[in-house]
């Protein structure tokens, strides 16, 4: 996916986090979430967390989306702070942004039976 070969490592993302590069950042939260099981669960959420509030758009969605994922992939999540980030995404003046919110919210109410409303 994106920059990531098969086999990717986690110094391949820490490298990615490093570089900065919006074009290659947007994958990350993606193959973290999808790949969840397979990491420390605190350690995909919390670069989650941290490209939540990325200033491109495509990074900040994807890192939304990429918490929905860890909902579905790994039945747990830190929900406090998964939620609040969600639910304030909703709101994101990017449609890209919303739009992954509400997959996210999705998959998190669906996987783990916490409702996400509004601006928190």
């Amino acid at each position: 996916m994106g920059p990531f070969h098969q086999g990717w490592t986690e110094a391949d993302i820490d490298a990615a986090l490093q570089r900065g590069d919006p074009e290659e950042l947007l994958y990350v939260p993606i193959v973290l979430g999808m790949n969840a099981p397979d990491f420390e669960r605190g350690w995909v959420e919390g670069i989650c967390f941290h490209l939540a509030t990325h200033p491109h758009f495509n990074v900040r969605g994807n890192a939304i989306l990429g918490l929905g994922h860890v909902a579905r992939t790994c039945g747990a999540l830190d929900t406090e702070t998964a939620v609040s980030i969600s639910a304030r995404a909703l709101t994101d003046e990017s449609e890209f942004v919303r739009g992954q919110a509400q997959c996210a919210t999705d998959d998190i109410e669906t996987y783990l039976g916490v409702k996400v409303t509004g601006d928190r």
